[in-house]
């Protein structure tokens, strides 16, 4: 479990650093369009927030990852408990991260484009909802 604790802390935190990225890449190239008037501004914003919401989300994912990875240092119950936690915001950040290129799209009116990202997006986001509560750590109950 350590190991595999250890390199979620890794995936998580490459995705968090990615998506900051992106956040400055989109900042940069449509901030200046955003300030002429010449994309949605509603979307605009929203996919800025879904890209802080994501990157969050990964952060505390990378949190509760790296506090499941301590071994000996954490007791067994606590353990799976930060590991579920970790499998969660992981779940949500990774969601809202694949939301975002859609919200752009929508926002400099790239509307069939931006559907076919939404659309696809509704697919993986029932395929989350099914398969995820199959995913998660199992509970591990409190020793007395």
């Amino acid at each position: 479990m350590e190991n595999l604790a250890a390199a979620n802390v890794n995936r998580a935190i490459s995705l968090a650093a990615t998506n900051i990225s992106i956040f400055t890449f989109t900042l940069m190239f449509l901030y200046p369009k955003f300030e002429k008037g010449t994309v949605q501004p509603v979307l605009f914003q929203a996919a800025l927030i879904a890209m802080a919401i994501s990157t969050f989300s990964l952060v505390f994912a990378t949190v509760h990852y790296y506090r499941s990875s301590l071994g000996a240092w954490v007791p067994e119950h606590e353990r799976s408990h930060h590991a579920r936690r970790a499998e969660t915001f992981w779940a949500l950040g990774y969601s809202v991260m694949f939301l975002t290129p859609s919200l752009v799209l929508f926002s400099i009116g790239l509307l069939v484009v931006a559907a076919i990202w939404l659309t696809l997006w509704l697919v993986y986001l029932i395929f989350v909802i099914h398969s995820y509560p199959k995913a998660l750590t199992p509970r591990v109950l409190k020793e007395y």
